[in-house]
């Protein structure tokens, strides 16, 4: 896969979750405010907490990661992803961290 397919992969990935997580999650948001329910109601029954589970795991690995790559290679600005990871969410937070670490980070062919 070439450089220029992986990254349109990424923003496609990045900003195709965005939509959907503003499409599905913004107008209930809008009429009931509650954002500590919002977040309590990805736990509804055991299927649905697996996937907040993971999903809240992934975060943490993702933080933990950006933390890492700073102290140990410098890439900044990681901080943007760890925030675009809890919203709209890891999927964009982590296309948006491999966008930023490829950037600066040289590419060995």
């Amino acid at each position: 896969m070439s450089e220029s397919l992986f990254k349109s992969l990424m923003w496609l990935l990045a900003l195709g979750f965005a939509a959907a997580f503003t499409i599905l999650c913004v107008p209930p948001l809008i009429e009931n405010p509650d954002i500590l329910g919002a977040a309590m109601a990805g736990f509804v029954n055991p299927y649905a907490s697996g996937y907040a589970i993971d999903a809240i795991m992934c975060w943490w690995v993702l933080a933990f990661w950006v933390i890492y790559e700073a102290k140990t290679t410098g890439i900044k600005h990681g901080w943007v992803a760890v925030m675009l990871g809890v919203v709209p969410g890891v999927a964009t937070g982590f296309a948006a961290y491999l966008l930023i670490r490829m950037n600066q980070l040289p590419v060995s062919k």
